[in-house]
């Protein structure tokens, strides 16, 4: 494992498979006081919603993704930015900006009408166009994590930092046509 501060080449962000599910399991017990503990099943079932940064065949970094709709209207569906972690030597040299790029990237297409994450790094989230918001904005996610947190009893005396991304959806897609034969 290359520990060095001095990477001369950058980790390549992708999708997660099945083969990086005990490095993603590791990564996230790495960083348990951050992170919320997701169990190995919980990984395995939703790693289509993973991302990692990989080096060589090592996982240095991760980041993951969940749908929280709104009962009865999709239009307010929202995507939660979550398990973002990043090895320490790779720290503040992009890794993490590209982990939670690809999240984006691959969630807009989708047309949610947000994206929000609950952070102790509000200005990493800040710089990436996140605006804090008050957790009252943020009921679906109380409601459906933060209530079942080990950490805290209150979610709203929990020092982690709401913020969420107002997402651009441009003009509508036209309809594909049949191409001629």
């Amino acid at each position: 494992m290359n520990n060095s501060c001095e990477h001369t080449t950058a980790p390549v962000v992708r999708p997660a498979d099945l083969n990086d599910v005990q490095a993603i399991f590791d990564l996230i017990r790495e960083h348990a006081d951050d992170l919320i503990i997701r169990s190995f099943n919980d990984i395995v079932q939703n790693i289509d919603r993973f991302y990692v940064a990989d080096l060589d065949g090592e996982v240095v970094g991760c980041a993951a993704w969940s749908l929280l709709p709104e009962i009865g209207e999709l239009k307010h569906t929202a995507v939660e930015i979550k398990s973002v972690a990043v090895r320490r030597p790779w720290r503040r040299q992009g890794t993490g900006r590209a982990l939670v790029q690809a999240v984006i990237d691959r969630v807009v297409p989708l047309r949610v009408a947000q994206l929000f994450v609950l952070t102790f790094a509000p200005e990493f989230f800040r710089s990436m166009g996140f605006t804090e918001i008050p957790k009252t904005k943020i009921m679906h996610k109380i409601y459906m994590g933060c209530i079942n947190c080990t950490k805290h009893a209150n979610p709203f005396t929990c020092p982690e930092v709401a913020m969420v991304l107002i997402p651009r959806h441009d003009a509508t897609p036209k309809p594909a046509t049949p191409q001629e034969s």
